[in-house]
């Protein structure tokens, strides 16, 4: 690389410098009060049951009991799926910023839930005895379709892209797309099912349901972890990116396909959660710094205790009946992405 650039680079090389100690705290901190979580998710619901009856279920089971059929086939799953959900959204926010250095980038905004949610309303339409399995590929097609097209309308000036161009793209792209989910849905008298998918939740998941998430999202994150230290350099720009020997396409082309394929499986399932992936990234970053071999899998721990929590208080505000959880997780991330966008506005 050539000397004059060394004074811009010198500021953003620094902040590649994370803070190790922070990080690890939060990796095994982090994990524990994850499981703290987990454990009153499971111990809260429309249901009174106490912790002793959790721990029955668990070593003494009786099938006789509802408490323990409660516990086993609802609420546990329940609580393994919004954690693996959550840190599927985190992870996949933390790969968009940081791979297109847009501060505004996640799942939520750039059109891949809406993507995800207008084609599997196209599989219900055609195919509405689909299994899981077929739902989640549909998932995966329409979080590539969703992504796609908010790039190539992002693109279009002559200026390029900038991270509130993307932004207002997404939000025009998932408005046109839950659009015509919403015309697909009353055309072919869906409504009941998509609704599902737009309020966002994990209330109906089942064993099944850890079974499909599980392995998806352990190699995104597997995946994730092995590209990190490129997202980090490719952070600082492509030119800079490029004189380090990085090859940024194969970069930007695995990144892009873990985010589809976390995103996807985790739409597939939940429906629309938003600014989980949006939020995290960035208290993930204030407190680690900018290492994203850090901030990854930390963004995986907090994702799941946000999500875990927001889908506990859920339950809690109006009981026995469940607000969305997506609801919960907007009333954070609106205002955190207006400062945002407000921020990112003299960009434009």
């Amino acid at each position: 690389m050539t000397g004059h650039s060394t004074d811009e680079e010198t500021p953003q090389r620094s902040n590649i410098v994370s803070r190790p100690l922070v990080a690890t705290s939060i990796l095994i901190g982090g994990l524990g009060f994850l499981f703290l979580t987990m454990c009153l998710s499971i111990l809260y619901g429309a249901a009174d049951i106490q912790f002793r009856t959790i721990w029955e279920s668990l070593y003494s089971y009786d099938p006789s009991s509802t408490a323990h059929q409660i516990i086993r086939n609802l609420r546990i799953p329940r609580a393994i799926v919004a954690a693996l959900i959550g840190a599927a959204l985190a992870m996949s926010g933390s790969i968009m910023q940081g791979m297109t250095r847009n501060p505004l980038a996640s799942p939520s905004i750039m059109g891949v839930t809406a993507g995800a949610t207008f084609m599997m309303a196209i599989a219900l339409a055609l195919f509405p005895h689909s299994s899981n399995l077929m739902l989640m590929l549909w998932g995966f097609v329409g979080a590539g379709l969703g992504t796609g097209i908010v790039f190539v309308v992002g693109s279009i000036s002559k200026t390029g892209l900038t991270p509130v161009k993307l932004a207002l793209a997404g939000t025009a792209v998932t408005a046109i797309l839950s659009s015509l989910s919403t015309a697909i849905s009353i055309h072919f008298d869906i409504a009941k099912d998509v609704s599902f998918w737009y309020a966002g939740g994990v209330s109906s998941v089942q064993w099944i349901h850890v079974q499909l998430l599980a392995p998806v999202a352990l190699i995104g994150f597997v995946i994730a972890i092995i590209v990190a230290g490129s997202i980090t350099v490719l952070n600082l720009g492509d030119d800079v990116a490029r004189g380090l020997g990085q090859q940024t396409l194969l970069v930007k082309i695995i990144s892009t396909l873990v985010v589809l394929l976390l995103t996807g499986a985790a739409v597939s399932i939940s429906g629309t959660i938003g600014f989980i992936g949006l939020v995290i990234p960035h208290i993930t970053r204030f407190l680690v710094g900018v290492n994203y071999r850090w901030i990854i899998p930390c963004s995986a721990i907090l994702g799941g205790i946000l999500l875990v929590v927001a889908d506990t208080i859920s339950r809690m505000i109006n009981p026995p009946f469940e607000t969305p959880v997506g609801t919960v997780t907007a009333i954070i991330g609106v205002p955190f992405f207006l400062y945002l966008a407000r921020r990112e506005g003299r960009g434009l």
